[in-house]
């Protein structure tokens, strides 16, 4: 039965003790003319309010698909899949569209600023059309872009963007932040930047992050690291001692 996009974008009632998402034996096959891909092979997967949780694996083994379904961007060709005990394997595309603008935060590799628009409005963009989201101002103070809010894309680095962009995808006070490789494109130094940036964030609001990525020295800072291989989860273990960004060597 397909659920009313108005049950989707209700606000939860999450119960500590339940996953925010939940995830038995999602599969994802794609055709490629006559040879079938299988991306996702049977996945079961809960992810928790709060968490700060890494998801490792190499190109190819199904990250990005894995992330894609849980933010309601692609549909699993098998499998279930519940928000807050709303099924997103069988939503509609209203629902889908609902889940995504009210609960979840996503940042990719690549920006996606607007040039035209200063930091501070890229974030208003969101705030704009969101429910009872955080002031835009706050966001950008959050990830230490408080004296550069009113610079355009263009005038800053691409750590700064990548900043730019996490406050944008915090700014509604999403339950779920899904990263992509956020800190891919970026040199070492100032990919510490962001992951100070995303961690502060995390801590702050309380948010289930989920940050996919090869580097496998990212998982030190995380509280849960999950290992994918050939679509399939093959490690799911959590760190006894987390360190903060400034710790890490790559």
């Amino acid at each position: 039965m397909n659920r009313d996009a108005r049950q989707i974008d209700a606000a939860p009632a999450f119960d500590s003790r339940a996953p925010v998402l939940a995830a038995r034996g999602l599969t994802k096959t794609y055709n490629m003319g006559s040879v079938a891909v299988h991306a996702l092979r049977g996945v079961d997967l809960d992810l928790y309010a709060g968490e700060f949780a890494v998801l490792l694996g190499p190109s190819g083994s199904g990250k990005s698909t894995l992330l894609n379904i849980l933010g309601g961007l692609d549909e699993p060709t098998s499998g279930t899949l519940l928000y807050s005990g709303d099924a997103l394997d069988v939503a509609t595309e209203r629902a889908l569209t609902a889940y995504r603008r009210r609960h979840v935060g996503f940042v990719f590799q690549f920006y996606n600023l607007i040039p035209s628009l200063t930091a501070l409005e890229n974030v208003c963009l969101v705030t704009e059309i969101s429910h009872e989201p955080m002031d835009p101002e706050e966001a950008l103070l959050l990830v230490g872009l408080g004296e550069r809010m009113h610079h355009f894309p263009a005038q800053l680095s691409g750590g700064e963007q990548q900043r730019v962009a996490i406050a944008r995808a915090i700014a509604k006070r999403p339950s779920i932040l899904l990263c992509d490789e956020p800190t891919g494109a970026l040199d070492i130094a100032t990919g510490v930047l962001v992951l100070e940036a995303l961690s502060a964030a995390s801590r702050k609001t309380g948010t289930l992050t989920l940050v996919i990525t090869h580097n496998q020295v990212i998982a030190d800072m995380a509280n849960r690291v999950l290992v994918i291989a050939d679509g399939q989860l093959v490690d799911d273990r959590r760190n006894t001692h987390r360190k903060e960004p400034a710790e890490l060597v790559w």
